[in-house]
């Protein structure tokens, strides 16, 4: 989804990548900040997520999931450049977009958001990207869409850990909204691979890197988002203390924060 009209001399293009189980929808408020501003806004929907129009379980690779990601980027009018913001998994999906189009990338935004410069290639990756819910017991459900006797093919938050979890300093409208369109999310998400698997990463380290920390985040917790970035290091780190979805919490803050470093 384009939700803005032609850029303006002086003003950016930000493509914003939603986290597992989002969509678009979830940018809704921030969305209107930045259209407001003049600044030009796509927000994709990957595979599997509510305007996708894909089922999830058909979802069967980490490339087909953030497929529309790529075919954005692929299609831009040559010379131009995005700044992309990518929250909570949404930050797989921009480092697989750096390593395929650094040229044109111009900056990348994570917001609580899984940063690993190739994804999850080591058990410490896992320990450091992936979220540890399990202090709150079983709070996911599986699909298996290829049969019980074959690995699960997509994953969904209990709706009654949606809140706890996710929005819990949002409003409780923008929780239920989220109660409505949340999706599961394809499980090919957790096999997240790109570029040389521990390798080089000079092509990725030339675009510049903002991560935006969230102090009360029970989803990717601080001390998840403190390992990732001590261990790839970021350009800049902004600090906001609010819950993992400071986009319906703090929409005015966010915006004020994405302005400033652009």
């Amino acid at each position: 989804m384009d939700a803005g009209g032609d850029a303006t001399k002086g003003k950016e293009h930000l493509v914003l990548v939603h986290g597992a189980g989002h969509g678009a929808w979830c940018w809704f408020r921030l969305l209107a900040l930045l259209r407001g501003s003049g600044h030009r806004v796509s927000c994709v929907d990957l595979a599997g997520a509510a305007g996708s129009r894909v089922d999830p379980d058909s979802v069967r690779s980490f490339d087909e999931y953030t497929g529309p990601l790529v075919d954005l980027l692929s299609a831009l009018p040559e010379g131009e450049k995005v700044i992309l913001v990518g929250h909570s998994a949404g930050g797989l999906s921009v480092t697989h977009a750096m390593h395929l189009f650094s040229d044109r990338i111009k900056q990348a935004i994570f917001i609580a958001a899984t940063m690993l410069p190739f994804g999850y290639q080591t058990e410490q990756d896992i320990k450091d990207g992936v979220p540890d819910l399990s202090e709150l017991g079983d709070v996911y459900d599986l699909a298996f869409g290829l049969g019980i006797d074959h690995p699960p093919t997509s994953v969904a938050l209990r709706p009654e850990f949606q809140r706890m979890i996710l929005s819990q300093q949002s409003p409780q409208e923008d929780s239920a909204l989220a109660s409505i369109l949340l999706r599961p999310w394809p499980a090919a998400l957790s096999a997240a691979r790109f570029g040389r698997g521990g390798g080089d990463s000079s092509a990725i380290d030339q675009v510049r890197r903002v991560y935006i920390t969230t102090a009360k985040d029970s989803m990717v917790k601080p001390e998840q988002q403190e390992a990732m970035i001590r261990r790839w290091p970021p350009s800049k780190v902004v600090a906001m203390d609010t819950d993992h979805s400071p986009f319906f919490s703090a929409p005015e803050r966010l915006f004020q924060l994405i302005i400033k470093l652009l």
